[in-house]
């Protein structure tokens, strides 16, 4: 076990170094094999061939291109003014239709940061405009963001689910409940403020012409998820399958229904979603390696008998999970940690008779929840550098979000059927 603890220093200090997460990972795997006598030369390039070789892992760059499609034929653009529609007169009207705005994207891209990215550059230089102050709205933007990789489709419930074998289809339908649930806790959390400060609202009415006009170009982009969740259901594709779906669907809305795309788009696309994917899968990759060593030294026996040792209860042992996980998710990328903990974390839940799908919504959960945290949450940095203002004071704003978000968490943690309904009525598990 003095390895593992050494080698999961390592990458704290290589990361803080500045490194790259997927070299602070092959470098502590690397320096691992030669703790354990492993042989690097059979060993890493092994592990990398096993991490990257895995069909259902197309999903990710099928997803990643869907998303570029969208964002790239002005898709942004229409989800906000439908999800102002939606919200109308309402208090804080603007604040909700970007937490509203950020889910319809999430069933678009399953990426927190391309959330952030682009509801944030549409939406916090008009809340800004509007009188919202700017690290608040960098704040509301970056915790709304979590709800990308929540509601499906999800890049990060796919590297979970390849990483202990639980089913893709399963864990998309049970996204839809917490993915929803996180959306209102911010709103909620919004109104609350709204009593004290008194946001703008507005006041304007939407001819009825205008607002069929809005409806329509807003039902386009979310019939996607409709089509990925309708084709799995129905047998017609697999969730990897999806993502093809997903991309030839978006290119007829691109191309052909909204003429917002236009062939010389496709190169920077492609080369933005090939750098994405190599991001994620340099990082499942490396963390193979690592995994291996941790297999060796037996890491998870150890962490298992830790866990046992403090309480053999399933609401003690996830309540000591969500407190490993915030506070890992607050320095490592949730996929990273999705790749080195799983593993270990899962065969001790499932020992305790949890639900492997509900221990995958907890784990995804809790570690997109550290994107918005500090020191490192990314999604925070994106937010900011849109605003112009400094880390610090967005960090400062984003903690009521944050604990909204906790609550949902801790919801889901005790009430498992909040996650498990949806995949039970569609006949996922029994």
């Amino acid at each position: 076990m003095e390895i593992g603890l050494i080698l999961l220093a390592l990458i704290f200090a290589l990361m803080l170094l500045g490194m790259p997460i997927y070299l602070a990972l092959g470098a502590a795997g690397a320096a691992g094999l030669f703790m354990v006598k492993g042989n690097p030369l059979l060993v890493i390039p092994q592990s990398i061939y096993s991490g990257a070789s895995f069909f259902p892992l197309l999903a990710i760059p099928f997803f990643i291109l869907a998303g570029e499609l969208m964002n790239r034929g002005g898709i942004t653009e229409r989800l906000v003014n439908f999800a102002r529609l939606l919200v109308g007169k309402a208090p804080a009207s603007l604040a909700n239709s970007s937490v509203l705005g950020c889910m319809f994207f999430g069933g678009v891209t399953g990426s927190a940061q391309a959330d952030t990215s682009a509801i944030g550059g549409l939406l916090i230089p008009a809340m800004t405009k509007e009188g919202y102050k700017p690290a608040w709205s960098a704040a509301l933007i970056a915790a709304a963001s979590t709800c990308g990789p929540i509601i499906p489709p999800s890049i990060m419930m796919v590297v979970y689910c390849v990483t202990v074998g639980e089913s893709i289809g399963a864990m998309f339908m049970a996204g839809i409940v917490p993915g929803v649930g996180i959306a209102v806790s911010l709103i909620i959390a919004v109104l609350i403020m709204d009593v004290k400060q008194k946001f703008p609202r507005r006041h304007e009415t939407i001819p009825f012409a205008e607002a069929m006009r809005i409806t329509a170009q807003g039902l386009l982009p979310l019939a996607m998820p409709v089509i990925i969740i309708g084709g799995i259901l129905g047998g017609f594709f697999t969730p990897t399958e999806a993502g093809a779906v997903a991309v030839l669907y978006s290119l007829i809305i691109g191309f052909f229904v909204l003429k917002t795309l236009k062939l010389g788009d496709l190169i920077p696309m492609l080369k933005n979603t090939a750098f994405l994917t190599a991001n994620v899968m340099m990082i499942i990759c490396c963390a193979k390696i690592l995994g291996w060593v941790f297999a060796v030294v037996q890491v998870q026996v150890f962490i298992g008998e830790f866990f046992l040792s403090v309480s053999n209860s399933p609401a003690i042992y996830l309540l000591l999970v969500n407190l490993l996980l915030l506070f890992v998710g607050m320095f490592m990328d949730g996929a990273a940690a999705v790749i080195i903990l799983a593993p270990i974390l899962t065969p001790i839940a499932l020992s305790l008779g949890i639900d492997g799908v509900h221990f995958g919504m907890i784990m995804v959960l809790n570690l997109i929840i550290g994107a918005g945290t500090p020191p490192l949450g990314v999604c925070v940095f994106i937010a900011s550098g849109i605003a112009k203002v400094p880390v610090e004071q967005t960090f400062r704003a984003i903690m009521p979000f944050l604990l909204a978000e906790v609550i949902v968490l801790m919801l889901i943690t005790y009430f498992p059927e909040l996650v498990l309904i949806v995949p039970r009525l569609l006949g996922y598990l029994t």
